[in-house]
């Protein structure tokens, strides 16, 4: 979804020149956005905890992990992240601009349209921002780290180190995606925003945009033996 709301329109302006975009595709693409990112946030949190009891407490998985249990999960990283984004962008489609603007950047980015408003409601948005990254950025980050604590903790207690290993080859894909995805996220949004970082910032949000969303799959695929064997047999023929 990541591709889907913002490459397109990349891929657009590099082909026909035309860098313009309508105040309503702006909006959108700040939806999708943060939709996007909401709820990566959220789902990494709950596979970290999937992950704490699997190897924590791996006789009680079946009963605390159930499907009820995971279907809770789903709904509430994926609602979490739409009525997040929801009002987001119907707070900054209040925003109005004094004349016509240029945004230094590939897409919308809600921080770069506060600093082009004329509006009195930016020091709104900036307060929901605020806690917003809090909520969704900081504190998943916290209950991912403590349950990162506790499972290194447990692994250290393996005596072998074949067990030791494969233990935590079971949480290695989460965790790839983990420092990932906040690296390149903290990077772009914990810095300054001063003129000679905009540069930097659009590698980071190519990155964040289009390298994060694109290693996913083959990070968890290939954690698949269905899959694995396929490549094997596919190998095999050629």
């Amino acid at each position: 979804m990541y591709v889907s709301a913002i490459l397109p329109k990349l891929l657009a302006i590099t082909i026909t020149g035309d860098t313009s975009i309508t105040f309503s595709g702006c909006i959108t693409q700040i939806f999708i956005f943060v939709f996007c990112i909401d709820t990566e946030f959220l789902l990494l949190t709950s596979m970290a905890y999937d992950r704490y009891v699997a190897i924590c407490i791996p006789l009680h998985y079946p009963l605390i992990m159930s499907k009820t249990v995971c279907a809770l999960f789903i709904t509430v990283s994926w609602y979490g992240g739409i009525l997040n984004a929801f009002a987001l962008s119907l707070i900054s489609s209040d925003l109005t601009f004094c004349n016509k603007q240029e945004i230094n950047n590939f897409f919308c980015d809600v921080i770069i349209l506060l600093k082009l408003s004329c509006s009195d409601i930016t020091y709104i948005i900036n307060l929901f921002t605020l806690v917003e990254g809090t909520v969704f950025g900081l504190l998943p980050f916290i209950l991912i780290m403590i349950s990162y604590i506790y499972i290194i903790a447990t692994i250290l207690k393996i005596r072998s180190s074949s067990g030791r290993l494969k233990t935590f080859s079971s949480c290695s894909s989460h965790l790839t995606v983990v420092v990932l995805f906040y690296r390149t996220s903290s990077s772009l949004n914990m810095k300054s925003k001063s003129e000679h970082s905009l540069e930097i910032d659009k590698l980071l949000s190519i990155i964040y945009t289009g390298m994060v969303p694109m290693v996913n799959p083959p990070v968890y695929s290939l954690r698949n033996k269905e899959v694995l064997k396929a490549m094997k047999s596919f190998l095999k023929q050629n």
